[in-house]
């Protein structure tokens, strides 16, 4: 199959011959299981106020055979629900050819990508860099679990259960909702998440206008296919850690996870994840994508990964070389010790430029 014609159109106008091949292309490729594929994601964002446009692909007998639902920045273009995109990629068939390059039309000079799924040959050549992305696989709830993984996350489940008595004891009683429509408990996972952005130096993802009002609406999403997903975990009357993510079918996106700092020593976030696993066959969950990141947690946690990809689309080589000898100066600055402090400096520096 080749494809001979792409036309980009806003989200609202595609007609259900789009809308159905989407469905249809996605079921074809398991690599695409995740719910930021779901046309369910797309449309949430757009009716957040972020325009989604799409690129439709089709072949020479005008069968659509691939989507590209992104964002136009005046000549650059990014994945759909940038920055907050953890999974992207063209939604087409296994083994599909995408012609990235013929996106670069009408304006368009630059296509940027940062979780782009490893793998697509067609955007090889303009790759900078590749990361994991670890998940849990949730198959027969925490006793599957557990017969997977890996020592050090069995040692850390074994220390939240201890925790989880711990909390009970000093705190109250433990009460877990793994999947609950509360604005309320939504408001105190992004108070608590943009917390942790000002002390660790971490871009504002909630100072964008829209964001907030876009999990609210995934939050009032119910569908079984597709739905946003709230969970919170206290002792007591005490919120010791909360979740907010999304679902397809079987898959959790791990997204905004958040705790409460004056209780870090309980480790609440690993005891928020052994009670989400514990639930997962109760939710039809088998696995947990955790979303690329270095963090410690992931790290012991995981019982697999995916590979995601960083680069930009270009129609010079001068440019890239440039990026790639970037991405490896950012990449050795993130690694340093004095990193959050550096980040915090440039945060600071940002905010006295405007």
């Amino acid at each position: 199959m080749t494809i001979t014609s792409i036309r980009t159109l806003p989200y609202d106008a595609l007609g259900a011959e789009e809308l159905d091949s989407w469905h249809t292309l996605r079921s074809a490729n398991p690599a695409l299981d995740s719910p930021y594929f779901h046309p369910g994601f797309a449309a949430a964002v757009h009716a957040s106020g972020a325009e989604v446009l799409v690129a439709v692909a089709r072949d020479e007998g005008g069968k659509v055979r691939a989507l590209l639902p992104h964002h136009r920045e005046r000549a650059l273009i990014r994945p759909v629900g940038w920055p907050g995109a953890d999974f992207q990629a063209p939604i087409m068939e296994p083994g599909c050819a995408f012609p990235v390059a013929k996106l670069l039309a009408k304006g368009v000079r630059q296509f940027a990508f940062d979780h782009l799924l490893d793998g697509l040959g067609d955007f090889e050549p303009w790759v900078e860099s590749r990361r994991p992305s670890p998940h849990v696989d949730t198959t027969g709830g925490l006793d599957g679990y557990l017969g997977r993984a890996s020592r050090s996350g069995k040692d850390n489940m074994g220390q939240a259960r201890r925790r989880t008595a711990k909390a009970e004891r000093e705190l109250g009683p433990i009460r877990f909702a793994a999947d609950i429509v509360d604005e309320s408990a939504l408001d105190q996972v992004i108070e608590l998440k943009r917390a942790q952005y000002a002390a660790t130096g971490a871009r504002d993802y909630f100072a964008t206008p829209g964001r907030r009002e876009l999990l609210s609406a995934l939050l009032h999403t119910r569908g079984t296919s597709f739905a946003g997903v709230l969970s919170t975990l206290h002792a007591g009357p005490h919120l010791l850690a909360a979740h907010f993510g999304m679902r397809s079918d079987g898959v959790l996106h791990w997204w905004f996870p958040v705790y409460d700092p004056a209780r870090s020593n309980l480790a609440p976030g690993w005891i928020l994840l052994r009670e989400l696993v514990a639930a997962a066959p109760e939710l039809g969950v088998t696995r947990i994508d955790l979303g690329r990141g270095d963090d410690e947690y992931k790290r012991r946690a995981k019982t697999g990964e995916t590979m995601v990809c960083q680069g930009m689309v270009t129609r010079g080589t001068a440019g890239r070389l440039v990026r790639r000898a970037g991405v490896a100066v950012t990449s050795a600055v993130k690694r340093s010790p004095i990193a959050p402090a550096l980040r915090r400096a440039v945060h600071g520096l940002r905010s006295l430029s405007r």
